[in-house]
C-alpha cells in the first residue's frame, strides 16, 4: 500500500479559533468548520509525514479512537478537502515549495 503525504495549500483562508479551524478556499469560496480531529490532521498536514503517522502519532494518542477507524476518516476528510483545493494530497513526500507541489500532486 502507497502511502499518502497531505500538506496545506496556498490557495486557501484559515483561521483558528478554540480547538476548530476555518477554512475557505479561494479557488470555489467553499467554507469548511473542522471539528478538534480534524484540526489536528490539518495543524500536522506538512507534506512530509505520511497520513497514516499523523493519524497513529497524533489523533490516536491525543484521542480515544480505533487506529483503523480513525484513518478511514481521515482519508474521507482528506480526499473532501482536496477536491475543493484545500489539501495537496501525493504518493509522495510533497516539497515546500508551493510552486512545486503542483506537479506530482493528484487534487
Amino acid at each position: 500500500m502507497n502511502s499518502t503525504y497531505i500538506a496545506r495549500s496556498t490557495s486557501i483562508a484559515a483561521r483558528r479559533l478554540g480547538g476548530e479551524m476555518m477554512v475557505m478556499s479561494v479557488r470555489d469560496s467553499t467554507f469548511f468548520t473542522m471539528n478538534e480531529v480534524a484540526t489536528t490532521i490539518w495543524q500536522a498536514a506538512d507534506g512530509q509525514t505520511p497520513l497514516e503517522t499523523i493519524v497513529r502519532e497524533k489523533v490516536c494518542s491525543a484521542y480515544e479512537i480505533e487506529p483503523q477507524a480513525a484513518l478511514q476518516d481521515a482519508q474521507e476528510f482528506v480526499t473532501e478537502l482536496s477536491q475543493h483545493g484545500i489539501l495537496i494530497v501525493s504518493e509522495n513526500p510533497i516539497p515546500q515549495n508551493p510552486q512545486a507541489r503542483a506537479s506530482g500532486s493528484r487534487s
